[in-house]
């Protein structure tokens, strides 16, 4: 499928999660959307993405993920050149997380 038919059927989830700006909401909403399977699935791959960028090995990856070479690997292009939704996303939460630990400090 193309990039911009699966950006039309995915508009109106995309377009909540960009506004909605509370983490137990957003929570619900997924909680409600996905299974408990797809859930830890999603999260298993966010955090192969983020031990890749650790410049972990595979090795390490898949006792700690439980994930197959394949997936890492599949990952691993993603993270390197495609869409660079991973890339992103960890750059994001790495600001957002040292903006608060600097506003947190005494």
């Amino acid at each position: 499928m193309e990039d911009n038919e699966l950006k039309r059927i995915f508009k109106d989830i995309v377009t909540y999660l960009s506004i909605t700006n509370n983490n137990e909401k957003i929570f619900n909403f997924l909680r409600d959307l996905l299974s408990e399977s797809e859930i830890i699935e999603f999260s298993k791959r966010f955090e192969v993405a983020r031990m890749l960028d650790e410049k972990k090995s595979y090795k390490e990856i898949e006792l700690n993920t439980g994930m197959s070479s394949t997936t890492i690997a599949r990952i691993s292009k993603f993270l390197s050149w495609e869409n660079r939704g991973y890339k992103e996303a960890i750059i994001t939460l790495k600001s957002a997380q040292s903006n608060h630990h600097v506003g947190h400090q005494s």
